[in-house]
């Protein structure tokens, strides 16, 4: 049984093609601008068996192969539970299912190296690129990500790295530049995807008597968002700006 927080059906922002979006239930980070702050406390979410994740992947089988899509586990943070992901993932490989974890690399360890055998592609979301800048945004070290990153290039699993621009924190020039020429020795990196900062969680925040600290941030220009497009693009990145 795994701890899952709901399941989405017919998404199509997780990953290539129509998919089954599975939201899993536990996060070790705490991020600033998280609009899922109701997944973070496991114990929160409802006990799910693999059978019933399986059967509703079934259902839109037939939408997945027409699309070129699949299942995606997020969350939250899945990998928490990386038996369990690797339990559902075996499963889904039965039935030649697309398989697609979003993650932020922080929790890396051999059960998820399990797991990442059975994946086809990992949504990275890398939230900064200077290591106490990162600590302030999450809460956590930067450190576990990029050693996460460098086995997946080692391992050359297809991944999209997400990067969120929130202005006065992600924005920054400079280390938008550091980390595109991070990025830009990984072969198995196939895109990025730029994300304007949004609020549209802050409602979440204020149901679960949280301090949404970003009340006063505004969503990034179109000039900032430019600005830090054709820094990644300098390093010959494929960019794609959502």
């Amino acid at each position: 049984m795994g701890y899952i927080h709901s399941i989405e059906s017919f998404g199509t922002v997780d990953g290539p093609g129509i998919r089954l979006v599975v939201f899993f239930q536990g996060c070790p980070l705490r991020c600033q601008y998280c609009h899922n702050p109701d997944t973070w406390k496991k114990s929160d979410g409802t006990e799910t068996s693999i059978d019933y994740l399986v059967e509703e992947a079934l259902k839109y089988k037939s939408y997945m192969k027409f699309s070129g899509g699949g299942v995606t586990v997020t969350g939250g943070e899945p990998l928490l539970q990386a038996d369990f992901v690797k339990a559902y993932f075996t499963e889904l490989k039965k039935y030649d299912i697309h398989t697609a974890i979003d993650t932020s690399g922080y929790v890396f360890n051999d059960q998820v190296k399990e797991a990442l055998d059975l994946t086809d592609l990992v949504l990275l979301d890398v939230k900064h690129f200077d290591p106490s800048k990162y600590k302030d945004l999450t809460g956590v070290e930067l450190a576990p990500t990029l050693k996460f990153l460098d086995y997946l290039g080692q391992k050359n699993i297809p991944t999209w790295v997400r990067y969120v621009l929130v202005p006065g924190l992600t924005d920054q020039l400079e280390h938008i530049e550091a980390l595109a020429k991070h990025l830009s020795q990984y072969g198995n990196i196939e895109r990025i995807e730029l994300l304007p900062f949004h609020k549209m969680g802050e409602y979440k925040w204020k149901e679960l008597g949280l301090d949404y600290k970003l009340s006063h941030v505004q969503e990034p220009s179109k000039d900032s968002m430019s600005a830090a497009l054709a820094l990644l693009k300098k390093y010959n990145l494929n960019v794609i700006m959502n």
